[in-house]
């Protein structure tokens, strides 16, 4: 079994409208959630030990303030293909890590994270899965299990929902 966390960045500023979407910041209420996320998932004890980030600076930036108090720190990958991935190419990546990789959160962008987390509920159809695909807010973070041995199999993995959780959730 492996688990799946799908993370949407925090929220993000548009204070500069001449500045390039890759490069926007967080904004004083993502830095503000980032954090909370955080200690959430460690309060859970649901700590990833690979955390694939896409390289946009709002994602770098989430990554580093939710990730900073945790110990052991997981290994961080920043990866130029989860800039506004499609499901498809965020399952190619998750594809092909190898299968001790057993806990690993993927920090990226909407719709590609909303889009992949429906797909992997399929059927699903509790109140958690009817909010996520409703609205997956930023900072929006989907907990699954999936039962496959390796991640080559994600394609065809059967999944289980177990948190989705939002900041506003956390206050």
């Amino acid at each position: 079994m492996k688990r799946l966390y799908l993370l949407r960045h925090t929220k993000s500023s548009w204070d500069d409208p001449n500045g390039s979407d890759f490069e926007r910041s967080l904004s004083k209420r993502g830095r503000r959630a980032a954090p909370s996320i955080g200690r959430f998932i460690e309060s859970e004890g649901m700590m990833p030990r690979l955390v694939l980030c896409s390289t946009a600076r709002r994602t770098r930036e989430t990554c580093e303030l939710m990730s900073a108090g945790w110990t052991p720190p997981p290994d961080i990958r920043f990866e130029d293909v989860l800039y506004l991935a499609a499901p498809e190419s965020i399952r190619g990546l998750l594809a092909g890590l190898p299968a001790h990789a057993d806990q690993v959160m993927v920090i990226g962008h909407n719709p590609g994270i909303q889009t992949l987390a429906s797909e992997l509920g399929g059927g699903d159809r509790s109140e958690e899965m009817r909010r996520l695909r409703s609205k997956y807010p930023t900072g929006g973070l989907a907990v699954f299990d999936l039962y496959i041995d390796r991640w080559r199999d994600i394609g065809t993995a059967k999944a289980t929902l177990r948190r989705f959780i939002a900041p506003r959730d956390l206050d």
